[in-house]
């Protein structure tokens, strides 16, 4: 049995793509999953399965979610491992406060490399960016945001396969993972 979380991209933000996280937990509960628990309304779902294949399961829940909510919504899955690696290696005084917005992007696999940060346009003056095994860390001063090229991401192909979650919640989601 191996722990592993959904991320959902795309659900429940300015109204659109809306899922009950009651709803979501059942449709997974259905799949045969195990010990399913969600956290917070942004779609995070920590579940426990035998499957082996990865790619496997995020066709089975991409599959559920177009049948039960008949939404598309792309999916990264991570293992408890790459998980608590993430955390691990991300600095512990990188947080999402009010002083600092620090954001993990979880890259979906063709974006999956080191590479993927030069594809991206950043102010080294203010952004702060790491790649860590299929994530990128970034971090910027939230007075120095306007500065920052972190929303020109959204115009790039690049932010059509990945999903966003600050740091705090990836923190919390490891906490849940171990539990």
């Amino acid at each position: 049995m191996a722990t592993y979380v959904a991320l959902l991209r795309g659900i429940n933000v300015g109204g659109n793509n809306k899922i009950d996280m009651r709803e979501l937990k059942t449709s997974f509960e259905q799949l045969g999953f195990k010990e399913v628990t969600t956290y917070i309304n942004s779609g995070n779902v920590i579940f426990d399965t035998t499957a082996k294949s990865k790619k496997d399961v995020i066709q089975k829940i991409e599959a559920t979610i177009v049948r039960d909510f008949n939404l598309n919504i792309p999916v990264v899955l991570r293992s408890q491992i790459e998980i608590d690696n993430l955390i691990e290696h991300v600095p512990h005084t990188w947080k999402n406060d009010s002083e600092y917005k620090t954001d993990v992007w979880f890259l979906w696999d063709e974006y999956r490399s080191k590479e993927t940060l030069k594809l991206i346009e950043k102010n080294p003056a203010v952004d702060k960016t790491q790649y860590f095994e299929g994530a990128i860390i970034w971090r910027v001063k939230k007075a120095d945001y306007s500065k920052s090229k972190m929303n020109e991401v959204i115009k790039t192909d690049i932010y059509k396969k990945l999903t966003a979650r600050n740091i705090n919640t990836v923190r919390k989601i490891g906490e849940i993972m171990n539990d």
